[in-house]
This record gives structure tokens, C-alpha cells and sequence, in this order.
């Protein structure tokens, strides 16, 4: 795992990261024999090698033989693995190193070691050897720093939503009760209007209290977007309804056709027109869908989608962009011949892994009648890396949790803009 140095991780990147952190939490060692290893930037190396040999040391005293060869070969592979750096990485090093468990069986186990460079930099320094790999402080590196709150007001409604990262929510929406400007019959203007304002500050009120709990006590916003119709949000501001932490960080104050819930969206998208919030992911997800949706539907065919028709492009070179969701299921199954090196390839879902391998196995080598193969199988997306590196093609790896994943979702989760039109 590569770090490019920059504050800002690639989406191919982070989507890399986060399914390793997803499979080495789910692995569970016969005992305490899972090595984790959090360095950070100043810390020198010599002194973690140091701490990790008398760890070595200790482990001499573990009573199972097998228990203990797997701490001491751990450790033993993780200071030979920090040999090769002569200085602390910029952001930290964290390792997580052991026997990983296989379906040989007990005693069958291969040390494996996980190197990562870190998104941020580490803030802890910490050695683990449990039955589990520590990955939480690495989990929490991947969570984005600003989380920006969404409020979307008028005198009948209110929304309140949530923008962290790539990830846009709404968390919950208040009815205000307000009557409306026009009175029944047999109120006086003034009475009817005194009970409106009465109305409308105990909304007020209540909206305020709602945003504090959302925006301070549960999330901790770095700032809010107010908009909504008409003159509301403007007289809820200039009132000051608002906890003070809140008022100060107001980002924009914005003009929108709808409150509530269709006022966060639109909110959000109106964001995205004015330039605001352009560091966000999801800002940049809704730029990267609307262009390609745009190819999609236009006359030039420029725009495809669909597994076999987005790869066959990248492995032409003709894709100019490729973007696929970060819940794709598909894996790349590569049977090699092991006596003329043939190789076949399919890339199919996962679901269908065992079956296919069992299809293949089950046919001779079309090249030289063999039967014995070597299989292996490749993740969509590093395959997808490996094809757009060599032709200097755009990826990008998007939430498949937002509207723009269920967009491509229903197109396949896979999807490519092209830089001609095919003949």
C-alpha cells in the first residue's frame, strides 16, 4: 500500500485500504499470535526493532510450541521488514503481521505480513500480540476530518442532514404547527398575529435545540449550510436562534425552492453549482456522475457501461475514464497451464467462483490437453488498476452507498467514458 505523500488519498487508493483493514479484521488467530504494530512519524525505527526483539524475548516463556514459533517468526518478520527503511515514513508505519489461519488446518499456517502506509499521520505508538489484528485506530484514519451540517428551514418545515466525505444524509426532519398568514374567521389581525410569532419562536426554538444535538453533541460539525425559501432562514440567523459555535460557523446561507428533506438535497447540489465544498468527495462523485451520465444519454456514444463492455475498453485503451462503486462483486479467475503456461482468463462474479473454477478444472487445456492448472484470482478493481495504469486511464472508485452509487448500480455498478467512438 503506497502513500502518495498528499493529505488527499485517491479513491483506488482508499477503496484498497479499506477492503484490507475489512479482511484483516475478520481474520481470527488459533491464540494470541497476531502481531500489530502502530509507528509514528518521529519515532526512530532502531527503537522499535528494539522493543519488538525483547518481545521476542518474552515470548520464549509462552508455553505452546506452536503458539510461540508463530509470535517469534511474526516478530522476527516484522523487524526484518523494518530493516529496509532508514528513516520513519512521513505519516508513520503500521504493520500488522502473523500465522494467518487456512483451511489446512492447524500447524499449516504461512506468516503473512500487511504493511501500510498511512492516510495520516499515526498518533499512537503501540504493539499488540492478541488473537486479533488492532485495526481500529487505522479505521478511523479513513473517516473524513470535516463533517458539515445541512439545515434547510422555512415556517413550515425544517431538515437537517449530514455531509461527511463521500457520504450525504439526512438525519431528520421537524413540522413547525405555524398557521398560516391568513386568519380564521373571528380572530383579529393582531391577536392572530401575536399567536403566530408565538408559534413561530417556539419552532424556532425547537429547531435550534434539534441542530445543537445533531450538529454538536452527536456529530461535531466544522460548519453548517442554512437555506430554504423565501425570507425564514434569514430572519432565524439575524434572531440568533442559533447555539453561538453553530452561528459562527456558518459557511453559506443559500436560496433554495424547498425546505426539509428535498431542501438537503437541494442544498447539496446547489453546493456543488456555486463551488462550495468542492474538497468534499461527494461534491467531486456528483461531478464524475453527471459527466458520465451526460455521455450516456447523449447521441455521440461516448458513454458504456456493463462488466465486459468497460473492460474490453480499458484493455483497448479506448476508455478515457472508468468508474465503478465500491461494492462491485466481480473478480478477475486467471487458470494457467502448468505444462505449456496457457493461460485462460473469465472475470466473473463472486458468487459464482467455485462453480466456474470447476468448469475449467473440469476441461483439458485447450492448448496441450492438460488438466493440471494453477488458478488465481484478482480483485475487479486492481485489475482495473493495472489496465488503466498502462494506458493512462482515469479511475475512480465511488461510493456504492450514495445516489450516484445507486445510479451506477442500476447500470451495472461498472461504467466508462471513451475517447473515440468505436468503429
Amino acid at each position: 500500500m503506497v502513500n502518495d505523500g498528499g493529505s488527499k488519498w485517491d479513491s483506488v487508493k482508499r477503496y484498497k485500504l479499506t477492503k484490507m483493514i475489512n479482511e484483516l479484521s475478520s481474520i481470527s488467530g488459533h491464540g494470541t499470535e497476531l502481531v500489530t504494530v502502530y509507528i509514528p512519524p518521529k519515532r526512530p525505527l532502531f527503537d522499535v526493532i528494539s522493543q519488538l526483539r525483547n518481545e521476542a524475548g518474552t515470548a520464549s516463556n509462552i508455553k505452546s510450541d506452536l503458539t510461540r514459533g508463530h509470535v517469534q517468526d511474526a516478530l522476527s518478520t516484522t523487524m526484518e521488514y523494518l530493516k529496509k527503511y532508514k528513516t520513519t515514513p512521513d505519516n508513520g508505519l503500521v504493520i500488522f503481521c502473523g500465522a494467518i489461519p487456512n483451511d489446512k488446518g492447524i500447524g499449516k499456517e504461512k506468516i503473512e505480513i500487511y504493511p501500510v502506509d498511512p492516510p495520516k499521520p499515526v498518533q499512537i505508538s503501540l504493539y499488540r500480540c492478541d488473537d486479533h489484528f488492532w485495526t481500529d485506530h487505522l479505521k478511523d484514519m479513513l473517516k473524513d476530518d470535516k463533517t458539515i451540517g445541512i439545515l434547510a428551514i422555512d415556517t413550515q418545515e425544517a431538515g437537517i442532514g449530514i455531509l461527511t466525505g463521500n457520504q450525504a444524509k439526512t438525519i431528520d426532519s421537524l413540522t413547525s404547527g405555524v398557521a398560516g398568514k391568513h386568519r380564521q374567521g373571528g380572530q383579529s389581525a393582531r391577536r392572530f398575529e401575536r399567536l403566530r410569532e408565538n408559534e413561530l419562536n417556539e419552532y424556532y426554538h425547537r429547531v435550534a435545540d434539534h441542530a445543537k444535538q445533531v450538529f454538536i453533541d452527536e456529530y461535531n460539525v466544522k460548519g453548517i449550510i442554512v437555506g430554504g425559501p423565501g425570507p425564514t432562514k434569514e430572519n432565524f440567523m439575524r434572531e440568533e436562534y442559533l447555539d453561538y459555535r453553530l452561528q459562527k460557523g456558518v459557511i453559506a446561507t443559500l436560496d433554495t425552492s424547498y425546505s426539509g428533506e428535498e431542501g438537503v438535497r437541494e442544498i447539496l447540489d446547489k453546493a456543488q453549482k456555486d463551488g462550495i465544498l468542492t474538497e468534499y468527495r461527494l461534491m467531486e462523485e456528483k461531478q464524475i456522475l453527471k459527466k458520465f451520465m451526460g455521455e450516456v444519454h447523449s447521441s455521440k456514444g461516448l458513454g458504456i457501461y456493463g462488466i465486459h463492455d468497460v473492460v474490453a475498453a480499458a484493455q483497448k485503451g479506448m476508455a478515457d475514464m472508468v468508474i465503478v462503486t465500491d461494492d462491485i462483486s466481480y473478480v478477475k479467475l486467471a487458470f494457467k497451464c502448468k505444462a505449456c503456461k496457457n493461460v485462460q482468463e473469465k472475470i466473473v462474479p463472486r458468487s459464482e467462483i467455485i462453480s466456474t473454477k470447476q468448469q475449467y478444472q473440469s476441461k483439458p487445456c485447450p492448448s496441450c490437453k492438460a488438466t493440471d492448472f494453477e488458478v488465481t484470482e484478482q480483485d475487479i478493481v486492481d485489475y482495473l488498476e493495472e489496465l488503466t495504469t498502462m494506458t493512462g486511464t482515469r479511475l475512480e472508485v465511488i461510493s456504492g452507498s450514495t445516489e450516484e452509487g445507486a445510479q451506477l448500480a442500476s447500470l451495472g455498478r461498472l461504467g466508462a467514458t471513451l475517447r473515440y467512438k468505436p468503429m
